[in-house]
């Protein structure tokens, strides 16, 4: 299966595990359920009573001997039991909103929660749209069914044993003529359940690609219209929507097939009873309220199963659905701290931060082993040792491994063999979180949340106040800028930072960063996407910032490393020369090389926009 494609289900008929997964999850809401349980037998009772009230009412007042009083009395005793069925009726919505609200809730957080504590690799395997529709139409459908059609199954089932019993004990003869449809019903719905759960389990895979694309669109629409690319684009999205149309007519089709026949076989029952029964009342051996209350009772019994006919249909989409969510939920956390840790550190979510160590910044790598894909080995038996204090660049071609160190000694991923210590411990012994509270993390391409600046500033720390926030602003030189701006550090950012050049962006998140005061300063290609002055700018800051700080740089541009401790050149998984640039520029090997023709086409650019600007 491609690793980017969904999970593919194959089961072609009722999973109960997956049902009794279901029904666990809504235990803590067993009260409401009980309620909504009882009121379902309370509403099916007073359902099947009423067409033995109509029979009597017949064969007493219309074609029985009438009296007044007792006609008066059968009317208010009707009249306070379609009192009681519309209270009754009205607490069954009630609870039943309740639950569904509740329950979507409860789902939705958990997934959420089940997101936080996932591993890098699930998202690089599994794409934003999978998620955003497990989290939506997925978690919507569920609740539906819990609260509702599972509901509405336990009345028709209800009604159906209450109106069965009914009809036995008056007519057991009329009743067979119901009954005897039962059996072809139930092969029906056998033969029709497997092929409706197929069809809608591939309207949510479609409907699922979809939300992908409708996200990678908008997300990616500069790009779309810079390369051109709407009308690809736009036919990528038809070829989708066509899927998901004949998936769903298909499913619709099949679902439009088996509602007649159910109807169809519910009237030939009906007629049955009206031939048999109306003889039996020309003949005098049953009353004509009798014959009334077995066809109004046909049609009653019937009815739920054309109700059960409908949600044998939605149960087939919601265990597409429920299996989806499921799956998210069991989605095995590959990087997870030991119980032993959690005990002592806590969770993410449950920290435990007086217990925290402060890390001195001391970094080793033990022969370790690292690899995506085990075919394809990143690194292999890599050694590094890094002092506190040290500012450490990392330098290289695409694809040699540099970020992956970075993700390793962040615990965004782990070693597949050897070791990582820090401050002479593996950091496995440690929290994740001890870890993460003490990064600060800025990335070549920074991401802002919707708010203000300030906002965005004080996620590095969010009890700060505005004073340490414009402190740490002043500090990377973005307090000019922002003060710039008629709302200043009130300015809101847009989404993802829209209404900001990247310069600025990365300012503000370098500014996060300094806010934490970390004790690891982390910049994966912090100044690929900038300009010569806002880089500047940010090597100064860098400077002063991290100068007793254990840093780590990921450099595209060698200008902004000159200063570094050391300077290490990545090839293939391997250090292949180490020093500080001067030693490396005297070594004159693979850096100096780098670096000189880097320097030349620096050069030339601004000679050439000298020339350019005295032309003008």
């Amino acid at each position: 299966m491609n690793p980017y494609e969904e999970k593919d289900y194959q089961s072609t008929s009722f999973d109960m595990k997956t049902w009794k997964k279901v029904i666990l999850m809504i235990i803590p809401y067993r009260g409401l359920i009980a309620a909504l349980l009882i009121l379902n037998v309370i509403i099916a009772g007073f359902d099947t009573l009423f067409p033995f009230l109509n029979k009597m009412a017949i064969d007493t007042f219309a074609t029985g001997t009438f009296v007044e009083s007792e006609f008066i009395r059968f009317g208010i005793l009707y009249f306070v039991g379609i009192v009681i069925q519309a209270f009754n009726v009205y607490g069954f919505f009630w609870i039943a909103g309740r639950i569904e609200m509740k329950f979507s809730y409860k789902l939705r957080k958990e997934c959420f929660h089940k997101l936080n504590e996932l591993s890098f690799s699930y998202f690089d395997k599994t794409p934003q749209g999978w998620i955003i529709a497990r989290m939506t139409s997925d978690v919507a459908r569920l609740s539906e069914i819990v609260s509702w059609s599972m509901m509405d199954l336990f009345w028709g089932v209800s009604v159906m044993i209450f109106t069965t019993v009914m009809m036995l004990s008056v007519n057991w003869k009329l009743a067979m003529l119901v009954l005897m449809i039962v059996p072809f019903l139930a092969v029906i719905s056998v033969y029709f359940q497997t092929r409706i759960l197929k069809s809608y389990r591939e309207v949510r895979k479609a409907n699922s690609k979809i939300t992908s694309g409708f996200s990678e669109g908008i997300m990616g629409a500069k790009t779309t219209k810079t390369l051109v690319l709407e009308d690809d684009n736009l036919e990528e999205f038809k070829k989708h929507t066509h899927d998901m149309r004949q998936s769903s007519i298909h499913a619709a089709t099949l679902s439009a097939i088996f509602m007649p026949i159910v109807v169809g076989l519910g009237s030939i029952s009906t007629a049955s009873i009206l031939w048999a029964g109306g003889n039996q009342v020309l003949l005098g051996m049953i009353e004509f309220g009798t014959l009334l209350m077995f066809t109004q009772y046909a049609t009653q019994f019937f009815e739920p199963l054309r109700q059960i006919a409908r949600l044998i249909a939605e149960f087939q989409l919601a265990q597409a659905s429920a299996e989806r969510v499921i799956s998210l939920l069991e989605s095995e956390v590959e990087l997870d701290d030991t119980p032993e840790v959690k005990q002592k550190y806590g969770t993410v979510f449950a920290p435990k931060s007086e217990n925290y160590e402060r890390i001195q910044g001391n970094v080793t790598f033990e022969h370790v082993d690292f690899w995506y894909n085990e075919a394809e080995p990143v690194l292999n038996d890599f050694n590094l040792t890094v002092k506190a204090g040290q500012t450490i660049a990392l330098v290289g071609e695409t694809g040699s491994g540099k970020s992956t160190i970075i993700n390793l000694i962040c615990r965004f991923y782990e070693p597949k063999r050897g070791r990582i210590l820090i401050d002479g411990v593996d950091y496995r012994q440690r929290s994740t979180g001890w870890l993460h509270s003490q990064l600060g993390y800025v990335l070549q391409a920074p991401h802002l949340f919707s708010g203000t600046i300030k906002e965005n500033i004080r996620f590095g720390k969010l009890d700060a106040t505005d004073e340490e926030i414009m402190n740490a602003a002043k500090i990377v030189h973005a307090h000019e800028f922002i003060t710039s701006f008629d709302e200043g550090y009130d300015t809101e950012v847009g989404e993802s930072g829209s209404r900001l050049s990247t310069g600025q962006k990365q300012l503000i998140s370098f500014a996060r960063a300094v806010l934490a005061n970390p004790a690891f300063y982390v910049l994966d290609e912090a100044t690929a996407s900038i300009d010569t002055e806002t880089e500047k700018i940010l090597q100064n800051a860098i400077e002063h910032t991290m100068s007793d700080k254990t840093s780590f740089v990921v450099a595209h541009r060698l200008s902004t490393i000159v200063s570094a401790d050391r300077i290490l050149v990545i090839k293939k998984g391997k250090i292949i020369e180490d020093g500080t640039h001067k030693q490396l520029m005297d070594l004159k090997g693979y850096y100096y090389r780098l670096y000189t023709n880097q320097f030349k086409e620096d050069l030339e650019k601004e000679l050439l926009k000298g020339d350019i600007v005295h032309a003008v």
